[in-house]
């Protein structure tokens, strides 16, 4: 089977809900970062055989294909086609993903996966709670209905219940919550993100245009003690919105080539996709899945949890990579080094590509080899996607 390589990567600084990012229409966002991979790599726009892109609100300015209109923003080529794609939270590691299965088929040789969520502009549940009000139903089956009676589908339901079964604190989870910010105001001080990070004008409070570099989220003056006196989202829970991912506006992406194409383009690979897999788990607890579908992957992989340098496990609530740690046995300083969701966002469908260009930028760093990434996602899914950096 052909490789996959990696052979740019992107993204937008986390923009917070009403921020800097807020008068970006999401296809113009998702434009640019498409210019910036052609910037990155000097390639022919015209060569580049799809884009594939990850979006969780697709209703609004996110609607109708919002791959295409994003391709039609940008200085691409009307040539270059474009779809879009639905796996929750993990909606553009699955573009990824996608974007490698048809490099590995040899069917494609220049595809770019990406993703974009503007919750600004395009409110989280706003698919789902328009139409209810309108009185055209939910997505609930009647057959879903009797198979899980009762049963309303939460992640933040979901949080709390994987805070329990691994018998979690608030503490721990503080301490967690706080480690995040700790992490992200490191490296955004040791400039960790600059390379990484695409500038754009973004707008100040007061309404003038700024340079957006920087992850609007972080909390610079955060303290233990202050976490761990934010009220709980649920009584008797263990969460709080301090140790939830943060509403983010934000786009990402990477592109993704065969081994022909590396020669005929004189490209430089970042990386080579290694192992990509995506598992289904209880859609209740819903937020389990990264923990057996990375012990599934890393033994199809032929590797440990010990050969993995780096980890990236979606901060959504720090129940789950807290979770994840404990069952895994991962070592605690591999993962989320430069900080996660709960300091730098987490811009739903931009998530996954976005923690994919931190990955292959912070192995680069360190000059590691092996990185893997994988989400929860929304129905009780995980993406896992391991990389070896070039």
């Amino acid at each position: 089977m052909a490789e996959a390589y990696i052979v740019a990567a992107t993204r937008t600084a986390g923009g917070r809900k009403g921020g800097r990012l807020r008068d970006w229409h999401p296809s113009d966002l998702a434009g640019k970062v498409l210019d910036d991979l052609v910037a990155r790599t000097g390639i022919d726009p015209a060569v580049i055989e799809d884009v594939i892109m990850g979006c969780v609100t697709q209703a609004g300015e996110q609607s109708t294909n919002i791959a295409r209109n994003a391709v039609l923003s940008s200085s691409l080529p009307e040539s270059v086609p474009a779809t879009s794609v639905d796996r929750q939270c993990g909606s553009s590691q699955q573009a990824l993903q996608f974007a490698a299965q048809a490099v590995m088929s040899g069917t494609q040789d220049v595809v770019i996966a990406s993703g974009v969520e503007s919750m600004t502009r395009c409110a989280m549940g706003m698919a789902v709670i328009l139409p209810a009000k309108a009185g055209l139903g939910v997505p609930k089956s009647p057959k879903q209905e009797e198979r899980y009676p009762n049963i309303q589908f939460s992640q933040f339901a979901g949080a709390e219940m994987v805070a329990k079964k691994y018998g979690l604190t608030k503490d721990q989870l503080d301490e967690y919550g706080y480690r995040s910010h700790q992490n992200a105001i490191a490296a955004t001080q040791a400039g960790a993100f600059k390379d990484e990070i695409l500038v754009l004008d973004g707008k100040d409070a007061e309404g003038n245009t700024v340079r957006h570099e920087a992850d609007e989220g972080i909390r610079f003056e955060a303290s233990l003690e202050a976490m761990k006196n934010v009220k709980l989202l649920q009584e008797g829970g263990a969460i709080t919105a301090a140790t939830s991912s943060q509403i983010c506006d934000g786009a990402s992406g990477v592109m993704v080539v065969s081994e022909k194409a590396l020669k005929e383009h004189n490209l430089t690979p970042m990386a080579r996709v290694h192992h990509l897999s995506v598992m289904g788990h209880d859609p209740v607890i819903m937020l389990e899945a990264p923990i057996p579908a990375t012990e599934r992957a890393l033994k199809r992989a032929g590797l440990s949890i010990d050969d993995i340098d780096l980890f990236e496990v979606n901060e959504a609530f720090a129940s789950v990579p807290v979770a994840f740690l404990q069952k895994t046995g991962a070592d605690p300083d591999r993962l989320n080094v430069n900080g996660g969701a709960i300091a730098l966002g987490h811009p739903l469908g931009a998530s996954g590509t976005k923690l994919m260009t931190t990955l292959l930028y912070a192995l680069k760093a360190r000059g590691k080899k092996y990185g893997l990434q994988t989400m929860c996602e929304g129905g009780g899914l995980a993406n896992v996607t391991i990389v070896e950096r070039l």
